[in-house]
């Protein structure tokens, strides 16, 4: 469990204050299906992956990636509570889409790991 400093907190919070979720989150998603196609897969039901044309154009993503990050500024507002924020997505992405979990980058099947930022990572913004 990560235990946030009154000071992390508010970094964090200042931080994504600033974040475009509407144009970020599209932007994140196409750039990872584009760089790393493999990834497509988990996206079948999007269409036309087939080309960085394509996923730039595709009109599933950019929805999808607003709400990636929706999701993420949830996290922020409950930064004491970040795991019951996402345990319904991890249990969602692991259970039944079956994301490998390497993809989420310390993220986990059910209870044991979630989506975590480093609370050190931010010591110095």
């Amino acid at each position: 469990m990560v235990h946030w400093t009154a000071e992390e907190k508010q970094l964090i919070a200042g931080l994504w204050g600033k974040v475009n979720v509407e144009e970020c989150g599209a932007e994140a998603l196409a750039r990872l299906l584009i760089v790393y196609p493999w990834t497509q897969r988990f996206f079948s039901s999007f269409g036309n992956l087939s080309s960085a044309t394509a996923v730039l154009g595709n009109p599933n993503v950019h929805p999808h990636g607003r709400k990636v990050l929706t999701s993420f500024g949830e996290a922020v507002k409950n930064l004491d509570s970040i795991r019951k924020c996402f345990d319904q997505l991890s249990k969602l992405h692991c259970n039944e889409l079956h994301v490998d979990t390497e993809n989420f980058g310390g993220a986990e099947c059910g209870s044991q790991r979630r989506f975590l930022f480093s609370g050190k990572g931010f010591r110095g913004l």
